[in-house]
């Protein structure tokens, strides 16, 4: 989303041996992957301010057709198929280059930097061929890297029941959906019959409960976007049903995608994305619950329902701002999947995709406080 950071190196997808044009560039053959994960596998030259690597191989399944969905808040979406060719477009504020698949099992396979990787994540778009490519790519994967579990980003608009259990029997680890909008209206107008859109707010909510009985408690969770018209009550109410159910929430600030059709709404402001990180963290990992907290007549938290000292501790630990997503090997309240400046630029950072230091807590809580400050 937004403009390339100004501190991370500039990267172009560029090598001799791939003069394949990106239209004929088409899963399973290919994917694409995030320029994090690009960049740790030694496919392009560039560095990533703070953190050395991603600790999540994130694929995309590709065709030249693109996405046949429309969300107003993405960069994939259908309306861009003027722009320019869809494997070269702008997705979650990065590049995602097209690479060969069998490429990229090979790297892994045998690069030092690719035993970094906890984890790997295939994300699936609304296409015709994307879920049997999806069982293709992971089957493969399974059989030939079966060391990094998998995690499913799934397109509940193609899917039954029948293929969650598939995914499953094949070796996905964990399944997730893509919620993203937290209300009905919100859903519908972003991703739904107000932009020309075929996914529907009771069908994800039925691939969500799927999940839930599936593949069973912590091995499955919603993407949740903070910052598009909805209250903190009301995407601290959906993150409490996800947890409920026995899953976890996946947050991301909303930052306007450049070339989406909101590419002109304001990101998320600083203060109440704060809010809801460190909420989403209580109500996920420290016992506590949205009926707990209290909030003021335009929904904002005012109180998280926990004792002084345990909440100050919780902030000091930095765990609550870092990026949230599937977990790894070490700490199952820090997620392998932290998809380095995927919702800011590093001159601003919504979730952080390493440790905090005490500075970045100090900020932090001046961001809680409501200053309107950046990171650097």
């Amino acid at each position: 989303m937004g403009a390339q950071p100004e501190d991370v190196t500039p990267v172009t997808f560029y090598r001799p041996d791939y003069h394949v044009k990106t239209p004929h560039m088409r899963s399973p053959e290919y994917v694409q992957m995030s320029t994090a994960a690009a960049i740790t596998l030694g496919l392009i030259p560039g560095a990533m301010h703070r953190t050395g690597c991603t600790h999540c191989l994130n694929l995309l399944v590709t065709y030249p057709e693109g996405c046949r969905a429309n969300c107003a808040y993405c960069g994939l979406a259908r309306h861009r198929e003027e722009a320019r060719d869809y494997a070269d477009r702008n997705f979650i504020r990065v590049d995602w280059p097209a690479v060969h698949y069998a490429e990229v099992i090979e790297r892994v396979k045998s690069g030092a930097d690719a035993n970094q990787f906890e984890r790997m994540c295939i994300s699936m778009i609304t296409h015709p061929d994307s879920d049997a490519d999806t069982r293709v790519l992971l089957k493969r994967w399974v059989s030939e890297v079966p060391r990094i579990p998998v995690s499913i980003l799934s397109n509940p608009t193609t899917m039954e029941k029948d293929d969650l259990i598939e995914l499953r029997d094949l070796g996905a680890d964990i399944f997730t959906v893509a919620l993203d909008a937290v209300t009905p209206q919100i859903f519908d107008r972003t991703r739904g019959k107000g932009v020309d859109s075929p996914h529907k707010w009771d069908k994800y909510w039925r691939a969500i409960e799927w999940a839930a009985e599936v593949f069973g408690p912590e091995k499955f969770g919603a993407h949740l976007i903070c910052g598009m018209g909805e209250t903190e009550k009301e995407i601290l109410e959906v993150a409490q049903r996800i947890t409920d159910l026995g899953g976890h929430n996946h947050m991301f600030a909303f930052f306007p995608e450049r070339g989406s059709l909101m590419e002109d709404w304001a990101a998320a402001p600083r203060d109440q994305w704060r809010r809801v990180q460190l909420a989403r963290f209580i109500i996920d990992y420290a016992g506590g619950h949205v009926t707990h907290m209290r909030f003021d007549d335009e929904g904002r938290v005012i109180d998280f329902g926990v004792p002084e000292a345990e909440l100050a501790t919780l902030i000091d630990s930095g765990k609550p701002f870092q990026t949230s997503g599937c977990p790894g090997k070490s700490d199952e309240e820090v997620s392998a999947c932290n998809r380095p400046y995927g919702d800011s630029s590093p001159s601003d950072i919504r979730s952080f995709p390493f440790a905090l230091n005490g500075n970045d807590v100090r900020l932090v809580r001046r961001q809680m406080d409501g200053e309107d400050i950046g990171t650097l």
